[in-house]
């Protein structure tokens, strides 16, 4: 991420872009910052914000099932799926259920809400994502799992 002589001892957060789908739409990239009116070069992790809900107070933002009601109203096709992109999901998915299948592999069923399987944070591990950051996103619904080496935060509803 950084070269060693800026960042020898590997502790500056990752910058990571950030899209929540329903409920509670949002992107926000957070991103490592000089603070603000100080003399030395002390870095905070920040976000650069667009949660719908706070952004668009002044409006009520439809559901998802709702805007696509409208849009068969209005024959509006913008946000359905045309028939070749459906075809070709299937094409790349079809083969993965056939493997599942073949393999048996196991479903790991997960709490609804939750922020998923142990089984995805060990993968991350695997492939040497270590969370580095001490930022954790002002919004109560964030979750955090302590893992033995590290607490992997913030991971949100979806």
């Amino acid at each position: 991420m950084f070269d060693e002589d800026f960042d020898p001892n590997n502790t500056l957060a990752r910058d990571e872009l950030v899209i929540r789908i329903q409920p509670n739409e949002a992107i926000y990239l957070k991103v490592n910052t000089k603070r603000p009116a100080e003399m030395s070069f002390s870095i905070e992790e920040t976000e650069l914000d667009l949660t719908y809900d706070k952004r668009h107070q002044d409006i009520q933002l439809p559901d998802a099932y709702e805007r696509l009601i409208l849009d068969v109203f209005m024959d509006t096709k913008i946000n359905f799926v045309r028939s070749n992109e459906l075809q070709e999901a299937w094409r790349i998915v079809k083969p993965i259920l056939a493997e599942i299948d073949k393999k048996k592999i196991p479903i790991i069923p997960y709490k609804f809400g939750s922020v998923g399987i142990r089984e995805a944070f060990d993968v991350t591990v695997k492939h040497g994502y270590i969370f580095r950051g001490t930022y954790i996103w002002k919004d109560e619904r964030s979750i955090s799992i302590t893992n033995k080496e590290q607490t992997i935060k913030p991971f949100f509803y979806c």
